[in-house]
């Protein structure tokens, strides 16, 4: 009786142990529920590094390594090599990251349910320069962030090196548009598994949406941010299978260039950040107001408020810098490549000719007689007319002992110069204003109109590229794979079908141009003269079996790899539809010295 007795009550203690336990996983699933969920006022996560450690700006003996909290903390730290040596990084606030109605972070999944209008978030960067190091050689590092608690939050090993040496064989990935789209993640995964880990990254343009939102760069709830997708830390779901993007810049530098989506424009503290992009006006138009209101010139911060400014991009990235561009174009050598980058962009606008639609070539009727709401058309954001101080630049970086030594010469920017993609047509210039009166005081339209014979690509920087025999321009923007190649032998290389794609337009396949403007935008084909090139090996097939000379799906994703041993660029492809499939090569070609 009395074992009985003792068994039953060792039973009821038993299943009181795992009432408890599983009330404490309980609660600390709710926690942990309540953390990741947390909306993203003031500090979200402070038990977590934002961001993984990534690098920038390497040099023959050093690199950076940069991170981001959401608590301001205190030494903040590298640990590096063997033995293992201390670095403390410089610390500050991001001035303009926020959230707003259009956000998805923490708990809001819809429009509107955390935030109703734009609200500052606090993010820090820290930032280390490593010196002392070795060309040709790797080593660990860890960074260590502490918190105001006194408790410290540590990264996980990676690895750093200096910039390589000449000679060295590198594979660097070429890639843009990223923009949290649907294939992004499964795209950069790819890449690791295919080829490993990359040596730099090369973006053409368009890293995220709205440059000022943060949970686009850090933490979207879909999963698919921009740094979460290079670092391995993505958790995106595309039919069915989840992807993690891939471990990239971690262990390798990222050199970027400016697309449209860079760029924000006037500011506000109570129009969404959506808004608030897409309502850039031309830095000199904001200027002859200011002077004409208040007789003199303005200041550079308030011409950025009240046109457009690259302010958080260049705060998030630490990018080699030009005596007149700064961070928004430059060059640098990176092993036997000397790589330009120009800030060659301007401000995406809808084709439609609706009367209420604000675009490319019209104003909206009801802002004829208000010209702080005209939008001025897709005007461009840096100027590279031949008496610009871009192009003044480029050319003396063409004539430099350091872009003429190197083995490779690439050029890479945003907008498309040759392109089967929608967003090489209007013709790159400056937009010319057309205004119809009805009467002296009522206007009856206002058009803007692009002259092909004054496409500053076409007509200034092509020519001077291909005669300082530049061998690869790279760029992005219309969402597709397509390869051209001049008689000279430079090749145009639009490898951006990374996450999405907008369409290519060939044979029956028409552009959105207006119908009265026919004979001056192409509906189809590549304006610009050059023939697209088919790839090299299983291209993939129109509904008539054909081979199609380029890639432009929302099924299927596309990297390219360039590999200087050889001074090959390949273009890899992978079936988000079949997760199971082989990734497959499909197009090379080689760049000639």
């Amino acid at each position: 009786m009395q074992s009985n007795f003792t068994a039953l009550v060792s039973v009821q203690r038993w299943f009181r142990f795992q009432r408890i336990l599983f009330g404490l996983i309980l609660v600390a699933a709710l926690l942990l529920l309540t953390h990741l969920t947390q909306p993203a006022s003031g500090v979200i996560s402070p038990i977590r590094l934002l961001t993984d450690p990534f690098l920038q700006l390497p040099t023959e003996t050093s690199v950076r390594v940069v991170w981001f909290t959401e608590f301001k903390g205190s030494q903040h730290t590298v640990s590096y090599g063997r033995p293992r040596r201390t670095v403390v990084a410089a610390t500050r606030q991001l001035s303009r990251t926020r959230e707003d109605q259009h956000s998805r972070v923490g708990a809001q999944i819809k429009d509107g349910q955390v935030f109703q209008h734009p609200v500052q978030r606090s993010i820090w960067r820290h930032e280390a320069n490593i010196e002392g190091l070795k060309p040709g050689q790797r080593i660990p590092y860890q960074v260590t962030s502490g918190r105001e608690d006194g408790k410290a939050v540590t990264s996980q090993i990676f690895t750093l090196a200096p910039k390589p040496k000449p000679n060295q064989a590198l594979k660097i990935l070429l890639t843009s548009d990223h923009q949290l789209k649907p294939m992004v993640s499964a795209n950069l995964q790819k890449v690791v598994e295919t080829v490993g880990s990359v040596d730099a990254v090369f973006f053409a343009g368009d890293l995220v949406n709205t440059p000022d939102r943060a949970s686009e760069w850090f933490d979207d709830n879909r999963g698919n941010a921009f740094f979460p997708t290079l670092q391995g830390r993505a958790n995106y779901r595309l039919n069915q299978t989840r992807y993690t993007g891939g471990a990239l810049i971690q262990s390798a530098p990222l050199y970027s260039a400016i697309g449209n989506h860079e760029v924000m424009g006037r500011f506000s503290e109570t129009q969404s950040l959506n808004d608030q992009f897409g309502d850039a006006v031309p830095r000199d138009v904001v200027e002859r107001q200011y002077q004409k209101r208040f007789g003199k010139s303005a200041d550079s911060a308030w011409l950025k408020n009240h046109s457009f400014n690259t302010e958080t991009y260049e705060e998030i990235l630490s990018l080699p810098e030009s005596p007149s561009g700064g961070e928004q174009y430059y060059a640098v050598t990176f092993g036997d490549v000397r790589l330009v980058v120009l800030y060659l962009t301007n401000l995406w606008r809808t084709p439609s000719l609706d009367p209420h639609d604000k675009g490319k070539y019209q104003e909206r009727e009801q802002d004829f007689n208000d010209p702080s709401q005209w939008g001025y058309g897709q005007h461009i954001f840096c100027s590279i007319a031949k008496s610009s101080q871009q192009y003044q630049w480029l050319n003396q970086e063409l004539t430099s002992r350091d872009f003429q030594q190197a083995k490779y010469k690439i050029v890479m920017f945003h907008h498309p110069p040759h392109s089967l993609g929608e967003n090489v047509v209007p013709p790159y210039t400056d937009p010319a204003q057309r205004i119809r009166q009805k009467s002296p005081t009522q206007i009856a339209s206002i058009r803007y109109e692009y002259p092909p014979s004054e496409d500053y690509l076409i007509r200034d920087l092509i020519p001077l590229l291909e005669k300082a025999g530049v061998q690869l321009a790279f760029y992005g923007h219309s969402h597709l794979w397509n390869h051209f190649k001049s008689p000279t032998g430079m090749h145009f290389l639009e490898t951006s079908n990374v996450g999405n794609s907008y369409g290519a337009f060939l044979g029956d396949k028409r552009r959105s141009v207006p119908k009265v403007r026919v004979s001056s935008y192409a509906e189809t084909g590549n304006p610009n003269g050059l023939n697209p090139i088919l790839p090299t090996s299983s291209p993939l097939l129109d509904e008539t079996g054909q081979p199609m000379p380029y890639i432009a799906s929302n099924e299927t994703t596309v990297f390219s790899i360039f590999e200087t041993q050889t001074g090959t660029v390949r273009s890899y492809r992978f079936d988000t539809n079949k997760p199971a499939s082989e990734v497959i090569v499909f197009d090379e070609f080689t760049l000639k010295q």
